[in-house]
């Protein structure tokens, strides 16, 4: 699946970007009519400990699917946002089957 990656305000290095590859190529497998996805990345500037926010989104057929999760760390906020745009893809190919 063609990702693609923006971050804002820092730079990303290879193993978040591998890692972020890894999540979303396994989302092809929950709905094959992914088209592509775009990951924005963001490190918010207060004090707090979740200040990074990681906003995916998968576009399909007729739809987009968009998810934005604030953590602690990248990879612990990709991980949330993946767990739900699966529930979500699945939900939207239950209801493509039943038509």
């Amino acid at each position: 699946m063609k990702v693609n990656m923006q971050s804002v305000n820092f730079t990303v290095d290879r193993k978040l970007v591998d890692f972020i590859q890894r999540k979303m190529d396994k989302l092809e497998t929950y709905y094959d009519k992914i088209i592509d996805a775009d990951v924005y990345l963001k490190v918010e500037n207060t004090s707090a400990k979740e200040n990074k926010i990681a906003e995916v989104r998968v576009n399909i057929p007729g739809d987009d699917i968009v998810v934005k999760k604030q953590c602690k760390t990248f990879e612990e906020a990709i991980d949330e946002a993946t767990s739900i745009l699966q529930r979500a893809l699945l939900k939207r190919k239950e209801k493509v089957r039943a038509y």
